[in-house]
């Protein structure tokens, strides 16, 4: 639980290289995901070069950070591996990077890119095959910020039996 409450939304980064064997561990960690029926239909795409992470930064208006974090993870869907969940288990992976590189004492930051404007331009300037999908993208370096954020109540979220609020 203290990895799952501690971790948080890192937009500044450091210029500190982040090391292959870190970066392994978050994608492996990603491999491992649960996946409906163990089909895995995910793919990733490592982007460690300046100049492309300030291409995806020009690209994403909410993801401007990308320029200056080391690593960004590009995380994709095969709907030929799994026509109904390549959209849902990709998810399942980026929660398990994400809370991998917290442990490893990395900030993460994940954007949205499916279903957006943005998806085809991703895909063409990362050479990504028309059938599969851009589910999103992650930041991932260094920070020399520790942002604080809280979560509404656990009773304005929770439901029991059938829906109420």
């Amino acid at each position: 639980m203290d990895i799952i409450k501690g971790r948080r939304s890192i937009r500044k980064y450091l210029s500190t290289e982040v090391e292959k064997e870190k970066v392994n561990q978050i994608l492996e960690a990603g491999q491992w995901a649960p996946s409906a029926s163990n089909k895995q239909p995910w793919h990733f795409i490592v982007i460690r070069e300046e100049q492309m992470r300030k291409k995806l930064a020009d690209i994403h208006p909410y993801g401007k950070f990308m320029a200056e974090s080391p690593v960004v993870i590009v995380i994709l869907g095969d709907p030929g591996i799994h026509p109904r969940y390549h959209l849902a288990d990709p998810h399942n992976a980026v929660q398990n990077m994400i809370l991998t590189a917290y442990q490893l004492e990395l900030g993460t930051c994940w954007m949205g890119v499916r279903d957006t404007g943005i998806e085809p331009v991703f895909r063409e300037l990362l050479k990504i095959p028309k059938d599969y999908r851009v589910i999103c993208s992650i930041s991932v370096g260094y920070h020399d910020i520790k942002p604080t954020r809280t979560r509404k109540p656990l009773e304005d979220i929770i439901s029991y039996e059938t829906f109420s609020k």
